[in-house]
This record gives structure tokens, sequence and C-alpha cells, in this order.
């Protein structure tokens, strides 16, 4: 039955929605990539919360979600920026998440690797930060995942140039007890982090970074670079020294930087693959073939999907990526931690399902409908 969905300018269109999806299984963990799919976390809707208190987390709607993405061979990043960190989820929260995923990891034998930042601290001296990192950085060894070095919006606030990123990052990595994945966020994710790295010009803040991984390269797993800009990405890559990967977190030139070229590929660890989780794997699992053809060809038209997603204000992308899991049925509801449902508009939304569903991505497509009906009616769209 044909749906009445809104456009940017208030009038209503007709769509179609498919009735079948994509045919797409769990599968095995990839060989020629490492590819981790940043995760959301799932609201407990019936918690008397507000916007500014403590998140009310559905644990068995998370954990489950993790399955999912696990069960088709790709790693769960956690606790990052798609969890909400710094916009609903508190630290305290987020370590219950980290204790939580990495114990069923390990139960299921999914790979993890955790987000380590200082939002238990809204400002303070170099020392505090530094402290802060410490006591997150001892909550993700002790649960056993890998540790990912996020940007810190109290150091963006508190340092005075490149020396104290390189002395704050250079006793962290002294300290790890295994190597890290370093996390360039950039301003459009969140714009406290401007000038991160001691500098709003981004090829000195680019040295600063390649300074502290050449100092403790044995510590770097790889970076994760977040700026929207694939070119720079190609160039940083093509720097890194030798044993260090590139994990992609563009959400817009994701394909093409993953497919890579004759000098090289970048590994992933994306917000978008959340949503698109069964079908990135597929088109991996296609490029451990050696297809990359094939692997574009399944890649390529989803672009357009996180585009919308991730457009401006792009640290609402969080809004899309809910809205999306309970469409697909991995949650009962559209509530967010932080009440961050609201962030986006119904044209907005409107437009995310009519890309999802044209790519296939709703495992009971009617389900999709039925709940996006539900959506517009309680917007005032009659059908």
């Amino acid at each position: 039955m044909t749906l009445r969905l809104p456009d940017a300018n208030g009038a209503l269109r007709a769509y179609e929605p498919r009735s079948e999806p994509l045919a797409l299984n769990p599968g095995s963990a990839f060989t020629s990539r490492t590819v981790f799919s940043a995760a959301h976390v799932v609201a407990d809707p019936y918690a008397d919360t507000t916007p500014d208190g403590p998140a009310a987390v559905d644990w068995d709607a998370t954990l489950a979600f993790r399955r999912h993405l696990w069960a088709h061979g790709l790693g769960v990043a956690e606790a990052m920026d798609t969890a909400q960190r710094g916009m609903g989820l508190d630290w305290a929260g987020a370590a219950e998440l980290i204790r939580r995923s990495a114990a069923e990891a390990k139960a299921v034998g999914g790979r993890i690797a955790c987000g380590v930042g200082t939002d238990q601290l809204a400002a303070g001296t170099l020392e505090e930060v530094r402290r802060a990192y410490e006591e997150q950085l001892a909550v993700v060894e002790e649960s056993g995942a890998q540790a990912i070095l996020m940007a810190s919006r109290a150091l963006a606030a508190t340092a005075r140039g490149p020396e104290d990123y390189l002395e704050v990052y250079g006793h962290l990595l002294r300290q790890a007890a295994e190597p890290v994945v370093l996390h360039w966020l950039g301003p459009m994710f969140d714009p406290a982090l401007e000038g991160y790295w001691g500098s709003s010009d981004l090829d000195a803040a680019t040295d600063t970074f390649l300074e502290v991984i050449a100092a403790h390269p044995d510590k770097v797993d790889g970076v994760k670079i977040s700026l929207l800009d694939a070119r720079r990405e190609v160039d940083l890559r093509r720097r890194l020294p030798q044993g260090v990967r590139c994990y992609t977190g563009d959400d817009f030139h994701y394909p093409e930087l993953i497919a890579g070229d004759e000098q090289g590929f970048s590994h992933a660890l994306l917000g978008i693959f959340d949503p698109l989780g069964p079908l990135a794997a597929e088109a991996v699992r296609v490029l451990d073939t050696g297809n990359t053809e094939g692997f574009r060809a399944l890649l390529d038209p989803t672009v357009a999907l996180s585009r919308h997603l991730f457009q401006a204000p792009t640290r609402f992308y969080k809004t899309g990526v809910v809205f999306l899991a309970w469409l697909a049925g991995h949650q009962d509801h559209f509530a967010m931690v932080g009440g961050l449902q609201s962030a986006r508009s119904l044209p907005h939304f409107a437009r995310a399902y009519e890309l999802a569903d044209g790519l296939g991505l709703f495992p009971d497509p009617k389900l999709a409908e039925e709940r996006m009906r539900t959506l517009l009616s309680l917007y005032g769209v009659s059908q």
C-alpha cells in the first residue's frame, strides 16, 4: 500500500514500499579488512527520566543488538559517540555499558573495542585530564576489551598547544597494556573538539597527531579518522608507520577508502555500519575474495543514506541510526537517552525510511511500513 511521505518543503509525496528485503545471512569474520561497527544504545522507555539526568538503558535490547552485529562478523566499537557519549550517556552509564558488552563479547566470541575518554570531567587541569583518561583506561583494560583513546573535550579546552597533547597522549600510551586505537574526531561531530591536536590548521594538527604515533608505534594498533575528508585520510594513511592501521571513520566516503588503491587501504570503524551491518558485512566478504567491483556495487548505493543521516548538524546522526533500528525491529520503541529522538524532523525521518527501504535493509518490510505509518500518524499525517 502506498505511503504518503512529507518532503523537505512540507508537501506529501507517494512512496511504494518494497515487499521483500535483501537476503543477508550471518557469517564469519573477515580476512581482508578489520571492520568495527560503532553501536547505539537502546533506552528504557518506561524509566522516569529527564533529558539532563542519568540515562536509563534497556540492557537486554542493547546487548541483543551487539549480538546481531557479531553474528554478521562485525566487531563492535563500544561506548563511542554513536552510543551517545556526551549526548545523553554519562561516564557512569558508559562504564556499565563497557563492562556488560565486554562480558557478552567474551561469552559469544565477538570482537570488541571500547571508548576511553574524559567525560566524567567537565573541565580541569592537564593533570586532571590525564587522571580522567587513566580511570577510563583501567575500566576498559579490566573488562578485557581493546581501548580506543577518544578525543577529549576537557583536553581541547585545557591544552595550551601541541606540546600538551604530546604529553598527555605520550603518558597514556606508555602505560597502556596493549596497543590502542587513537581516535581523531572532527568538530563536525563535536564542536567542542575544534582545534584538536593544538591547532585549527589541519596540516599542523596532522603533524602533531603523527608525532604522537611515531613516538610510540608499538602501542598504536591503528588510528580512526573522522574528518569527512577522504583526501586527507589517504594522505595521512600513507604517512603512518609500518604496522599501524588506518580505520576510516568517514561516513561520506567509506566505500572508496575501504576498497583502497595501489598504495593501501583503510580498515573501518563506522557509525553507519550500525544500520548497514548485514549489508556491509556481505560487501566485505565479497571484497575478501578480491572482487573490488562487487564490493563497490553493494556498498556504493548506501552512501546516499549515510550522507542523509550524517547531514549537518552531523552530531545528530545518532537519531537516524536509532530510528532505523526501530523500523528494522531491533527495538520495540523509538525513544532515546537524553530525549534525542526529537533531534531530527519528520521529513528527515521520511527520507531515511525511503532510502533504507529502497536498499532492502529492513528484515521485515511490512513491520517497517507499519511503524512508519504510526510515526506519520503521530505527526498528524493521514494516509
